[in-house]
């Protein structure tokens, strides 16, 4: 006869995934770094800066999420955008739950721009019957927290039977809470990956992403989004604990390819720098990067090369 543990009975393990969903810029990428505590995902002052979807696994006792942070939703023409917004739509069949994220700063200034920016996005996340969750994010900008109450209000009435959770995911207020609510709607089940496992997204990738965050950051506002960057080989020593990168950025037009490299190289030494100081402690090795710069005109149009940047089945 075997006896009935209860302790044992309550070491329930969860496993899941939870989609990141919102229009640009409204801090997917910079919540998703701050609950795993390391950062996975690029991060940018400027829309748009996620293209794929990039998985962060978060661990705690009894609890491994996959979070899915995809590329902001918007309204935009041309082929990238449109492949962008399908990466986005995709990642729903794959969630238990769903986090939509606004800027709760954005709605409260112009609260009529709530059904212009998640009309198509509202429509789609409700067709799924998953939980969802709406993350009120930025609140740490909001210093009279009554002013929010109206906004919560408008948005459960937007998203009727959603969770409701305010946040700050530049300060981490509100974390925790919004944690305990996503992991009520995570199912039973084993960890699917090592616990100090932080990416499903590859070393070589990650790479691409970070020198694509300090192409964005060194040149400001000076360089539309038409840049990409391919990684042209990539190899891991373990012998001399290295990393050799090749890679190209890609640009569409000749004048940014002289903003990109800077008087005498400067600007692109300076971009090299930074990404391979990330990029060595990410990788807990030294790293040998090399860039270069190539025009290709019209690169967002080009099915072939969207799909070697991972844009696309």
């Amino acid at each position: 006869m075997t006896m009935h543990n209860p302790e044992k009975a309550e070491e329930t393990s969860r496993f899941g995934a939870v989609a990141l969903l919102g229009p640009p810029n409204a801090g997917k990428s910079t919540l998703m770094n701050r609950l795993l505590g390391e950062k996975v995902a690029i991060v940018s002052p400027k829309p748009q800066t996620t293209r794929n979807t990039i998985t962060g696994i978060l661990n705690r006792p009894g609890l491994q999420i996959v979070f899915l942070d995809t590329p902001g939703v918007h309204q935009r023409s041309g082929r990238m955008n449109r492949l962008l917004l399908e990466s986005a739509w995709r990642a729903l069949a794959e969630a238990n739950c769903i986090a939509v994220l606004l800027d709760s700063v954005k709605y409260l200034k112009s609260p009529a721009s709530l059904g212009q920016d998640f009309g198509s996005l509202r429509q789609r996340v409700l067709e799924t019957g998953a939980p969802l969750v709406v993350v009120v994010n930025k609140a740490d900008k909001i210093k009279d927290k009554a002013l929010l109450l109206p906004l919560i209000k408008e948005v459960g009435q937007f998203f009727p039977g959603a969770e409701i959770v305010p946040v700050s995911a530049l300060t981490g207020d509100g974390l925790e809470d919004l944690l305990q609510t996503l992991a009520q709607f995570i199912p039973e089940g084993d960890p699917a990956f090592p616990e100090d496992q932080l990416s499903t997204v590859p070393l070589r990738f990650l790479s691409a992403e970070i020198i694509r965050e300090k192409l964005f950051l060194a040149l400001h506002q000076e360089l539309p989004y038409s840049t990409a960057v391919v990684i042209d080989s990539f190899e891991e020593d373990r012998g001399k604990n290295l990393v050799r990168i090749e890679a190209t950025i890609v640009t569409a037009r000749d004048n940014h390819k002289g903003m990109i490299i800077g008087k005498k190289g400067a600007m692109l030494k300076n971009i090299g720098q930074q990404a391979r100081e990330e990029i060595e402690e990410l990788a807990g090795a030294r790293c040998g990067l090399n860039l270069w710069v190539k025009v290709l005109p019209d690169w967002t149009e080009d099915p072939g090369f969207l799909h070697s940047l991972g844009l696309g089945e």
